[in-house]
Order: C-alpha cells, then sequence, then structure tokens
C-alpha cells in the first residue's frame, strides 16, 4: 500500500492496525468490501448522533413552545 493510501486512511480515521488489516488483504475486492463495512459502521455512527440531535432538538422546541 503506497503513502498516499495510508494517508488518506489516517484522514478517515483509520488507526494504524485496520490499516495494517486492509493492507494484509489478499484481493482488492476483499480491500473494498472491508473499507465499504468500514464506512457503512461509520454512517450507523452518523445516524446515531443524528437521532441524538434530533431528540435535543424536540425537548428544546417543547421547553420553548409549551402546550
Amino acid at each position: 500500500m503506497d503513502e498516499k493510501t495510508r494517508e488518506n486512511l489516517r484522514d478517515a480515521g483509520c488507526d494504524e492496525a485496520f490499516i495494517a488489516e486492509v493492507d494484509a488483504l489478499p484481493s482488492t475486492c476483499a480491500k473494498l468490501c472491508r473499507l465499504k463495512a468500514y464506512r457503512r459502521d461509520l454512517l450507523d455512527g452518523i445516524h446515531a448522533e443524528q437521532r441524538k440531535l434530533e431528540c435535543l432538538d424536540y425537548l428544546i422546541y417543547h421547553l420553548r413552545h409549551p402546550h
């Protein structure tokens, strides 16, 4: 794996263990599958945080506009 790819993975939040794991995979297809799984995990985390924000927005709205 070249240094530019490693840097990109670091920028994406991957630690050295994950980078080594991806680098050790036997094929491009296997690497793509692992990266897609990592991407799904990141997106799931974003959605979980988004739900928390929506709950807070709901609470803020109801505190400002009591019924």
